[in-house]
């Protein structure tokens, strides 16, 4: 009895395991291949994900929150070499925004959201109130920072949650055991 017992509770964390690179990779999978950041009224956008055809490497968009498609955004053609192109748009209002890039080939490379704050030179009021709270929560999210790192990557990281979750299952097979002379 003790044995099945072991056995499934073994065999349901196996399963979890097994299930856990599948859900790592999801987010990954699904993660923007453009990086989207504001200096001032500028925003610029970066990609490696498009290829050059027709001496064309894409379109990027900057729609703002009342547009619903590309076509209706600030439009900029990509430029730049095969390792990395570009757009970049100035004067752009106080606000939030959406980049959308879509590559020669149809294919959108990414989209990704981004806030423009008001312009550096203005001073920034300090208010007296103690109770103040922002109107928003944070808004976080991968932003910039984050990287596809790719199936390689993923494939290491699962294998090694693999041997950690062997390795338990042995040593918890081995506890049980009576210990023996």
């Amino acid at each position: 009895m003790d044995n099945s017992r072991l056995l499934l509770r073994s065999g349901l964390t196996l399963a979890a395991a097994a299930a856990l690179p599948a859900a790592l990779a999801g987010p990954s999978a699904a993660a923007s291949g453009i990086s989207v950041s504001t200096t001032g009224s500028t925003v610029s956008v970066v990609t490696s994900a498009c290829t050059q055809i027709n001496s064309s490497w894409g379109t990027a968009a900057l729609l703002t929150s009342s547009q619903a498609n590309f076509a209706q955004g600030r439009q900029v053609a990509l430029s730049g070499t095969t390792i990395s192109q570009s757009a970049a748009w100035t004067g752009v209002n106080p606000g939030t925004y959406t980049v959308v890039v879509v590559c020669s080939s149809g294919i959108t490379a990414g989209s990704q959201s981004v806030i423009v704050s008001a312009s550096s030179s203005s001073r920034p009021t300090i208010s007296a109130t103690s109770t103040a709270a922002p109107s928003r929560g944070v808004m976080g999210g991968l932003g910039g920072a984050a990287r596809d790192y790719g199936p390689l990557t993923l494939g290491i990281g699962a294998a090694l949650v693999g041997a950690g979750v062997v390795a338990t299952g042995w040593v918890l097979r081995r506890r049980s055991k009576p210990y023996r002379l």
